[in-house]
């Protein structure tokens, strides 16, 4: 029986350098596509799904995201604070664990968006996660069909859903889609201060406890300037 994590993290800290100019003077999560910061967006499918305390780390201009945050009830939110630390997206989550407790929780970066199909894609990753067989479940975007992406993918999925990490010059048909469910077992022995959370999904890959989820709909890869006319190009065919 699985159980819809009731907690979430969301990255919101990158300097969001790539969309400059529009970050000069605002932090990348509150970047508008379709008239809404991209942060809320994430925010309301969290909400949508049954998430009641979402943690949101901070680091560049970030006064502006906790004011933005402030009056926010669903779901309601505890800002991590890093303006005088850089972590990594490791390191933030180490930092953010105690306020996560010990159940598995919804892990998003602030600028993932997507157009959901038939069934929220949070739902599904919720149902599909299995703590017993698995300490990550990514969900993954197929490349061909992704918005903005032009990269070669990150891992190949077997029929199963077990993930397989992308060798230096070989292009696979999944890219992660910046949404995820995760252990926090799985950072009982992580290291201390900056780290990326690829050490963690690797780990998990050589323990064949990384997993993932297709995602059903269309992902958009918000992270460039351009990339924002794209994605509100996709949304507005999608209600069309």
């Amino acid at each position: 029986m699985s159980v819809t994590p009731k907690k979430a993290m969301v990255l919101a800290a990158g300097l969001g350098l790539r969309m400059r100019p529009l970050t000069d003077h605002m932090p990348k999560p509150l970047v508008r596509v379709m008239g809404q910061p991209l942060l809320d967006h994430v925010l309301d499918k969290l909400a949508g799904a049954g998430v009641s305390e979402a943690v949101v780390n901070v680091h560049y201009l970030p006064d502006q995201i906790i004011a933005h945050t402030a009056s926010r009830t669903r779901p309601r939110i505890i800002i991590s604070d890093e303006r005088d630390q850089v972590l990594g997206t490791g390191g933030a989550v180490v930092k953010a664990l105690p306020l996560l407790g010990n159940e598995p929780f919804f892990h998003l970066n602030a600028d993932t968006m997507w157009i959901d199909g038939v069934r929220p894609n949070l739902t599904r990753l919720a149902e599909t996660f299995d703590p017993a067989r698995m300490d990550i479940l990514l969900l993954m975007a197929p490349t061909t069909s992704s918005i903005g992406y032009a990269g070669r993918g990150d891992y190949a999925m077997l029929p199963d859903g077990a993930l397989r990490k992308r060798r230096e010059h070989q292009v696979v048909p999944f890219v992660y889609a910046g949404a995820a469910i995760m252990s926090p077992s799985l950072f009982k022995d992580a290291p201390a201060g900056e780290f990326s959370l690829t050490k963690m999904f690797d780990q998990a890959n050589e323990q064949e406890r990384l997993f993932g989820l297709r995602l059903d709909g269309v992902w958009m890869h918000v992270g460039t300037p351009d990339a924002v006319q794209a994605a509100e190009e996709a949304f507005s065919e999608s209600v069309a």
